[in-house]
């Protein structure tokens, strides 16, 4: 009898500048096996490319037929980028039943930014009772709003008790725009308006970016013939639907680093570990175990923003091999600071544009003095065009004379002005500033060599000889700088990582880090009192520079470090070996004695007795889960379901006051048959 071959798994992920692809299959044995694994550039002009290059490579390299493929799986690291560095599209926040001073919370002003918001009155009260509501004020500004945002967030007063007001507005939107709306009850469950409304706007704002994301995907995968399910990694690790994702592209902020965390307990076996994965952007740490990621329960952080999303408990900095080389500011003998924007290194832009580049970088060399914007370009990301909407004059003049090939700041800028206003189109995410890197500096030392070490390598010439605090250059050769750049990105990382240890324990992580006894530590500074600390487990390594960045990290946080085979495709793996998890919730309260209102999905019930509400309440968040994991791509979910309830004890009579019911299901994602 001839055995029946194992199904093939494609994983995918889509980094900020590479894009991975590992072909994987079971078989029989618990580790399964890596077929076959490639990267690529990740293009975000036409993330299709980047995409195409690395499974493109993976099926040569394996000799895979495309209609073998059983499953695609895909994480990505775009929408926690685009969080780090302040990008994202232009929306509108409609808020329902809430005041100007309610922005002021949770950092939601500061997220806004100058994006326009709507009040309206209306919302409910805690027990869903609804006040009167008028949506005149947000019909009037449609028009003019329908021609300048891509999307709209709609956040309500207590919309999760009742959500007819978002549902309203939601509706109105929809009908004179013809945009993309997300209404906050949709993401989350909990109480606390301006954070639920923070998490509805970053939404809101990625929602173009992550569909661009899975249309790529999805038309690349149609030219391929692999007519197989696309999941997408959520923040928790978890599996979903590429349309579940679509509309809940928040979900997908930390998609990348839980996705490694899978993937590191798959390769390593470990269950007790640090896991610091370093990418272009971002590093990004997180705590195994017991052979499980923690999960943060107050909701991920993510570009200094607390959102509402249920995710691991991963703290991102950004640090990573393309992160912003720069100096300190007024000191003697300044630091290297690195990050915590992103670059497009000079070796990549070299060896894309060659001369565009290298020239200009040799007529900088040949000024008799270093310039301030030496060794800087700007090129436009190629995003569409229709994603520019509502520039300002000053930034549509300045968008207009950046092009697809890199521009020196030193011909393109005349003023401190324009150097603000092109910081407002990077971070609109329309352009992107080419420099020097710690990817610059390892190409300089001969320790990465894809792209162009000759444009390294100037790079590093004109920064080595900027001055320091006393007018001397701070570095005598490109060698010289380019060794102090990795040793510092070595140090932060173990920082991070310390950090997020510390901050595990219940301190203040960073406050900690920057202490001098915990610096002394960690620079094992000769002393009659020594002091030493140390980590409790092993750091697992991920990402392709791990092996670079990581090797002097066992003496800076007292414990080993391992760097798996397949570090450099992690994610990629994470995102097959995973499982479909979705959840529903609904809550019963007693506005009145003998009143129990059930609140679960868009729906408000009366009961007049507990018993009947609390069933009631439990057959709908199973049904609904069982809905959604249909939606999220699995066909054989188990459901659990567990109701947590709240009461008083009066002159010794129970008395009810909510009831909390929580529906869970898991299960594989469905394959092609």
């Amino acid at each position: 009898m001839i055995a029946k071959p194992h199904p093939l798994f494609l994983g995918i992920d889509t980094g900020g500048t590479y894009t991975d692809a590992v072909l994987w299959s079971e078989e029989g044995n618990p580790k399964g096996k890596v077929l076959a694994k490639a990267k690529a550039l990740t293009t975000r002009h036409d993330l299709a490319v980047g995409i195409s290059g690395a499974v493109d490579a993976v099926l040569e390299k394996s000799g895979t037929d495309p209609a073998a493929i059983k499953l695609v799986s895909m994480s990505t690291t775009l929408a926690t980028n685009a969080l780090v560095e302040g990008q994202g599209g232009r929306v509108a926040l409609v808020m329902i039943g809430f005041s100007e001073a309610d922005l002021a919370r949770d950092g939601l002003k500061t997220a806004l930014g100058t994006d326009p918001v709507v009040f309206c009155p209306g919302g409910h009260d805690v027990h869903g009772n609804a006040a009167k509501l008028d949506l005149s004020g947000l019909e009037a500004a449609l028009p003019e709003l329908g021609r300048s945002v891509s999307g709209f967030a709609v956040c309500a007063y207590f919309a999760t008790r009742n959500p007819a007001h978002e549902l309203a507005a939601r509706d109105l939107i929809r009908d004179k725009t013809g945009l993309p709306v997300t209404a906050s009850h949709e993401l989350s469950a909990k109480l606390g308006g301006p954070r639920r409304a923070l998490t509805t706007l970053l939404n809101a704002r990625l929602i173009s970016m992550i569909d661009r994301l899975v249309a790529a995907t999805e038309g690349f995968l149609v030219k391929r013939g692999i007519a197989a399910p696309l999941m997408v990694v959520r923040g928790d690790g978890a599996l979903v639907s590429a349309a579940f994702a679509r509309q809940r592209p928040i979900e997908t902020i930390l998609s990348g680093p839980a996705a490694s965390l899978v993937g590191a307990r798959h390769m390593t076996g470990l269950d007790d570990a640090m896991v610091s994965d370093i990418g272009g952007t971002t590093t990004d740490v997180a705590v195994l175990d017991q052979g499980r990621p923690r999960l943060d329960p107050e909701g991920a952080t993510v570009g200094g923003f607390r959102t509402m999303v249920e995710a691991v408990a991963m703290r991102t900095f950004g640090l990573g091999g393309d992160s912003e080389v720069a100096l300190e500011d007024g000191a003697l003998v300044p630091k290297i600071l690195l990050g915590p924007r992103r670059l497009v290194p000079l070796a990549l832009a070299g060896m894309a544009h060659g001369e565009a580049v290298t020239a200009e970088l040799e007529r900088q060399l040949r000024a008799p003095n270093p310039g301030r914007m030496d060794g800087r370009f700007a090129v436009r990301t190629g995003v569409p065009d229709r994603l520019a909407a509502g520039l300002t004059g000053p930034e549509a003049k300045l968008y207009e004379a950046i092009g697809a090939v890199p521009l020196a700041l030193d011909r393109l800028l005349t003023s401190n002005a324009q150097n603000a206003t092109l910081n407002r189109l990077v971070a609109r995410g329309l352009v992107h500033i080419c420099g020097f890197t710690p990817s610059d500096a390892a190409h300089v030392l001969g320790k990465q060599s894809n792209w162009d070490p000759a444009a390294a390598r100037l790079g590093a010439e004109l920064f080595s000889r900027r001055r320091d605090g006393r007018g001397q250059t701070i570095a005598a050769t490109p060698e010289a700088i380019a060794e102090r750049v990795l040793i510092t990105l070595t140090r932060w990382s173990a920082e991070y990582i310390l950090e997020t240890a510390f901050a595990e324990d219940g301190l203040d992580g960073a406050a900690t880090v920057a202490h001098a006894l915990v610096q002394r530590a960690v620079d094992a500074h000769p002393g009659i009192a020594r002091l030493t600390v140390a980590l409790d487990r092993p750091v697992i390594g991920l990402g392709a520079s791990a092996p670079l960045h990581y090797a002097g990290l066992p003496p800076l946080v007292g414990n080993g470090c391992i760097v798996p085979e397949d570090t450099d495709v992690a994610n990629a793996l994470g995102a097959v070996v995973g499982q479909v998890r979705v959840a529903a919730e609904a809550r019963v309260s007693q506005p009145k004695e003998g009143l129990f209102r059930l609140a679960s999905g868009q729906t408000v019930r009366d009961f007049t007795d507990e018993a009947a509400a609390i069933a009631a309440a439990q057959a709908d968040v199973r049904a609904i889960a069982a809905g959604r994991a249909k939606d999220a791509g699995t066909d054989n979910a188990e459901i659990g379901v567990s109701t947590e309830f709240k009461v008083s004890t009066i002159e010794g009579q129970r008395m009810f006051i909510e009831a909390h019911v929580v529906a869970v299901a898991s299960g594989r994602p469905r394959i092609a048959v």
